[in-house]
């Protein structure tokens, strides 16, 4: 066996083993730089998309406060993507490393005015982690908000936080243009 790898790297020779390095180099290149990169890329990509779906703001108008309040109400999302919010949300705890546990979900159907989907999650992760996860939630979830942040530490040394996060996502009711 050794002495065939000797054979093939002198049939090589110093070029051929240099490009084979070369090769596996940019192979690790790719999958710990370049591969995150177009991942984060497609989700920039898919963001922008749902931003361009929205209802385009329009500029203040003499139409007065309902005009404004309407413009407003236009720019939530409608309830109809709550289950993709409620996965993005998921998603976005995974890829920054939480465990969670079952959460609880709670619609708010108000008679007029927006709805308020409460969302309850134990998670379990380092200070980082959640600082992170929280982070990222705000930036690329703009309707969210963050209610109630409760962690603790089960001993003074430990690095992991035993948390629960309360987010409330904001939609204006299905087929509806307020």
């Amino acid at each position: 066996m050794k002495a065939r790898l000797e054979m093939l790297l002198r049939r090589l020779g110093a070029a051929g083993v240099l490009g084979i390095g070369v090769l596996l180099a940019c192979a690790g290149f790719y999958v710990t730089a370049l591969a995150p990169l177009e991942h984060e890329a497609q989700a920039q990509r898919l963001a922008l998309e749902r931003l361009r779906a929205r209802t385009p703001h329009q500029p203040v108008s003499s139409g007065g406060r309902a005009d404004e309040l309407r413009r407003f109400y236009n720019l939530f999302p409608p309830a109809s993507e709550l289950t993709d919010d409620v996965e993005r949300l998921h998603r976005l705890a995974r890829s920054s490393g939480l465990d969670l546990a079952q959460g609880e979900y709670r619609l708010e159907r108000r008679a007029a005015g927006l709805w308020a989907y409460r969302v309850t999650l134990p998670v379990r992760g380092s200070y980082a982690q959640l600082r992170g996860f929280l982070g990222v939630l705000l930036t690329s979830m703009p309707t969210a908000s963050i209610d109630a942040l409760r962690f603790e530490r089960k001993k003074a040394a430990d690095t992991q936080l035993e948390a629960q996060v309360r987010v409330t996502l904001h939609a204006r009711p299905s087929g509806e243009t307020l």
